[in-house]
C-alpha cells in the first residue's frame, strides 16, 4: 500500500486532518471562484452591470442540476474508493475509477445535448417575469459554457479520486491552476477586450478544459497509486449501483439547490424585480464561498472517515468527526459575524449601486445569521456519506432546503406586507428559519445513529460477493 494511504489509519488525527483539509478547502474555494470572479467582473461593468449579474443569476438552477450529477458520481466514487482502500483492495479501487469516468461521460452527453435542444424553454421556466434582455443574455452565456460544465464535473470527479487515493496536495494544485487561469482570462476577455457575458463564458470553459486535462494526466502517469488500466473500463453495473447509492445524497442536495434557486428566483422577481435578483446573486456568491470552505473541510474528513470505517477503526472515525465539527462551527460563526457586521461592504464587492446596497445589507444578515447551524448540518451529512448510510445522508441534506425552505419561501412573503416588511423580506426570513429547523432534524438523526462510534460496532457488508476483491474472496 502507498505510504500516504497508510497514514489514514496511523497518523495523529490533528496533523492528518490538516494535511487533507488545506488542499480540500483550497480546492472548494477555487471552485467557487469560477463563478464568483465572473460575477465580480460582470457586476461591476460600467454600463450594464446589474443586468449582467441578474442574467448570470438566472443560470444558477441549470448550473446546479448539472453539478448535481457531477456530485452524484464524484462524491459516490471517492467515498466508495476510501472504503475499499480501507479494506486494502487496490484492484477494486481501480475499477471504481474507470466506472466513475464512464458514468461522468454518460451524464455529460445527456446534459450537453439536452441543454442545446431546450435552452430557451428551460431558462424561461427558471425566471418567468425577467426581462427579455436578461433571458437572452443568460442563454448566450449557457450556450458557450455548457460543454465546460461537463468538463468541470469530470474534473471534480477525478480530483476527488486523486484525494481519496492519497494525493491531497496534487488535487489542490489542479483546482488552483484552473481558477488562476480563469481569473486571468476574465481580465483579458471582459476588462481588456470588452466581450462581456461572452467573455466570462469563454474564460470559464477554457479554464475548465485545462483543469480536466491535468487531472487526466495524473491517472496516466505510471507512478500514480491508482491509474488507468485496461481492466478498469469494463462496465460493472453493481459498481455503478454502489457509486450512485452513496452519491445520491450530494446529488439530492444539489437537486434541492436547483429547486430552491428556481423557487427563490420566481419569488424574488415577483416581489422585488431585477434588483432582488441582483442582490440574491451577490449574497449567494458570498454564501457559496463560506459553504465551499465548510464543504472542503468535510471533504477532508471523508477519505479519513471512509478509510477508517472500512478498516473498522471506529475510534478514529469518532475522532475525525468531532474535530471536523468543531472547526466547521467556528467557520460558521466567522461567516455569520462578517455578514452581520459588514453586509454592505460584502454586497458592494459585486455591485455598489445604492438601491442594491440598501436591499442587500438586510438580506445578507438573514441568509447567514445561522451559519453555524448550517455547518452542523453539512458535517453530519458528509459523515453519513462516509459511513455508507446514503438514505440518512439524503434526509439530512434535504431537510434544510426542500422540507423546510421551499414551503416557507412560498408562505412567508405573502404574510410580510406592512410598514416594515415586504415580500422580499419574507423570502430572506424563510432562509433563516429553515437553517434552524434543518439543524434540529440533523441532530435527531445523529443521535439515532451514534452507535457507529462504538468500538464494537461492525458495519454491514453491503456488496454482493462478486464485488469482493481477490483477497476477500479467498477468505
Amino acid at each position: 500500500m502507498d505510504n500516504d494511504i497508510r497514514e489514514l489509519e496511523n497518523k495523529p488525527m490533528g496533523k492528518l486532518l490538516w494535511q487533507y483539509a488545506l488542499p480540500a478547502v483550497a480546492s472548494q474555494v477555487v471552485t467557487s471562484i469560477y463563478n464568483i470572479v465572473d460575477r465580480i467582473f460582470l457586476g461591476n461593468s460600467p454600463d450594464d452591470g446589474k443586468m449582467l449579474l441578474a442574467a448570470l443569476t438566472i443560470t444558477f438552477p441549470l448550473m446546479n442540476i448539472i453539478h448535481a450529477f457531477g456530485a452524484l458520481v464524484g462524491a459516490g466514487s471517492s467515498a466508495r474508493m476510501s472504503i475499499v482502500l480501507g479494506r486494502k483492495d487496490v484492484r477494486w479501487a481501480e475499477k471504481i475509477l474507470g466506472n466513475s469516468v464512464l458514468l461522468t461521460f454518460l451524464f455529460g452527453f445527456i446534459f450537453v445535448l439536452g441543454g442545446y435542444l431546450w435552452m430557451h424553454p428551460v431558462m424561461q421556466l427558471f425566471a418567468d417575469g425577467a426581462t427579455q434582455q436578461v433571458l437572452d443574455t443568460a442563454c448566450e452565456y449557457m450556450y458557450i459554457v455548457l460543454p465546460g460544465m461537463f468538463l468541470v464535473t469530470l474534473t471534480l470527479n477525478l480530483v476527488g479520486l486523486i484525494r481519496s487515493s492519497g494525493y491531497p496536495m496534487k488535487s489542490m494544485w489542479i483546482m488552483v491552476f484552473g481558477a488562476g487561469l480563469n481569473i486571468v482570462l476574465d481580465f483579458v476577455f471582459i476588462s481588456e477586450l470588452g466581450w462581456g457575458m461572452k467573455g466570462a463564458a469563454w474564460a470559464t470553459t477554457i479554464s475548465m478544459a485545462a483543469s480536466a486535462t491535468v487531472a487526466i494526466i495524473h491517472f496516466v502517469q505510471p507512478h500514480s497509486f491508482i491509474r488507468f488500466k485496461r481492466h478498469i473500463w469494463a462496465p460493472k453495473f453493481y459498481i455503478f449501483r454502489n457509486i450512485l447509492a452513496i452519491g445520491i445524497s450530494p446529488f439530492s442536495m444539489n437537486v434541492a439547490a436547483f429547486a430552491v434557486v428556481a423557487v427563490l428566483n420566481r419569488q424574488l422577481i415577483h416581489y422585488g424585480g431585477d434588483d432582488a435578483m441582483t442582490v440574491y446573486g451577490a449574497a449567494n456568491s458570498y454564501m457559496g464561498l463560506i459553504f465551499m470552505v465548510l464543504l472542503g473541510l468535510c471533504q477532508a474528513m471523508q477519505p479519513i472517515a471512509g478509510y477508517n470505517y472500512g478498516a473498522r477503526r471506529n475510534d478514529r472515525l469518532r475522532e475525525v468527526y468531532i474535530l471536523t465539527m468543531k472547526i466547521c462551527v467556528i467557520i460558521g460563526i466567522i461567516g455569520a459575524a462578517s455578514a452581520i457586521l459588514f453586509p454592505r461592504t460584502i454586497i458592494g464587492c459585486f455591485n455598489s449601486e445604492p438601491e442594491i446596497l440598501d436591499m442587500g445589507g438586510p438580506a445578507l444578515r438573514y441568509l447567514l445569521v445561522f451559519c453555524p447551524l448550517i455547518a452542523f448540518t453539512v458535517t453530519n451529512s458528509q459523515l453519513f456519506q462516509s459511513i455508507d448510510q446514503p438514505w440518512i445522508a439524503i434526509v439530512t441534506s434535504l431537510s434544510r432546503q426542500v422540507i423546510f425552505l421551499i414551503p416557507l419561501s412560498l408562505i412567508l412573503p405573502g404574510l410580510c406586507f406592512d410598514a416594515i416588511h415586504d415580500g422580499v423580506t419574507g423570502v430572506w426570513q424563510a432562509c433563516a428559519i429553515c437553517d434552524v429547523l434543518g439543524a434540529l432534524l440533523s441532530l435527531v438523526l445523529l443521535l439515532t445513529h451514534r452507535q457507529v462510534f462504538r468500538m464494537d460496532y461492525v458495519p454491514k457488508e453491503r456488496r454482493p460477493r462478486k464485488e469482493l476483491g481477490p483477497k476477500e474472496n479467498e477468505k
